[in-house]
């Protein structure tokens, strides 16, 4: 019981992570079920079974609300699949041994990539409406599909910020689209890891477990998403990830450092990530106050034209006088 409510906690955090950056969910769920010693390739088949179910939910959510163009969703979901069943199928295939520090170095630079996009430039706002290149999500959906079997996690991370770096697509049908085109890839990477693995070590109560917090967090992230700053958040949840997967890596038989290389190791990640934290609240504050004194102007414009317009019905501009006409000649 005690293991199935953190389980659920983790699901809900995850969860949480992902309805306010569009990402993250299988990364962060990943990286603590390895925290725990699970075997990789049975954590990501675990994480992208409850996926199924939080997807799903997620994308009908969406839908409702109008955030998901479907053209999107099918030209990066199907390819998306395909890269799925391939790196589950890659993932299943390695040995625990080498599967455990190629899975953490892949989510060391997701978390890296995280850390870096959300405290130095937050979320690109300048290229929305301009078109989506066909040639372009084809590609994108391949890469972040495999990447998100072997990793664990990964969609979020790369699809997400990649549409929005594109500025095709507003960020609300970015994440939409993208959250519901991550049930296909939820679907085929877990039959991807039933296909090579069967059901071996996959717990039916762990999933049963994620799927429920995560279903939980759903409402809620919406609130969150509201309160939380993406930017600082997006720090936030970078540094967990880069920390949590260094330690695995320096521990692992490929590194195997002494206790001084990975304290000092440690001290200096815990040092880099609180910089970030403290940089993205400050230029979080500073937005804000941009964004109030644009919005301060933009209504005093807005005020001051009404006005005007005001004035000039009240108080119309005079009629200039009609000149007045030659006079007459003088009557004999």
């Amino acid at each position: 019981m005690k293991t199935l409510v953190l389980l659920a906690l983790v699901g809900l955090g995850a969860q949480l992570v992902d309805g306010s950056l569009g990402m993250a969910y299988g990364v962060t769920s990943t990286t603590l079920l390895l925290a725990i010693g699970t075997n990789p390739a049975v954590a990501s088949a675990t994480i992208h079974l409850a996926e199924i179910g939080t997807t799903l939910a997620s994308g009908l959510s969406h839908w409702k609300f109008g955030n998901v163009d479907w053209k999107v969703v099918a030209k990066v979901g199907v390819p998306g699949a395909v890269g799925a069943f391939a790196g589950a199928t890659f993932l299943s295939h390695l040995s625990t041994e080498v599967a455990a520090p190629v899975m953490s170095l892949i989510l060391v630079t997701l978390g890296v990539y995280l850390l870096v996009r959300f405290t130095l430039r937050g979320v690109n706002r300048r290229n929305l409406g301009k078109p989506i290149r066909k040639r372009f999500l084809a590609p994108l959906g391949l890469v972040a599909g495999f990447v998100d079997a072997t990793g664990g996690g990964g969609w979020g991370p790369v699809g997400t910020p990649a549409l929005l770096a594109s500025g095709r697509l507003e960020p609300r049908k970015v994440i939409g689209s993208i959250d519901t085109s991550e049930f296909l890839v939820a679907l085929a990477a877990s039959l991807g890891f039933l296909v090579s693995l069967g059901s071996q070590g996959i717990n039916p109560v762990w999933v049963a477990g994620l799927l429920g917090g995560g279903l939980i967090a759903a409402p809620i992230a919406a609130w969150l998403v509201r309160h939380m700053p993406p930017r600082m958040l997006g720090s936030m949840v970078g540094g967990v990830i880069v920390l949590t997967n260094t330690r695995t890596l320096l521990t692992s038989d490929w590194i195997g450092a002494a206790d001084p290389v990975r304290y000092t190791v440690y001290g200096v990640l815990y040092a880099v990530w609180a910089a970030a934290v403290v940089h993205s609240y400050r230029q979080y504050r500073k937005d804000r106050v941009l964004e109030s004194a644009e919005a301060v102007a933009a209504e005093a414009e807005i005020q001051s034209t009404v006005a005007s317009n005001v004035a000039a019905a009240v108080d119309p501009a005079p009629t200039p006088p009609v000149p007045a006409g030659r006079p007459s000649a003088p009557r004999d």
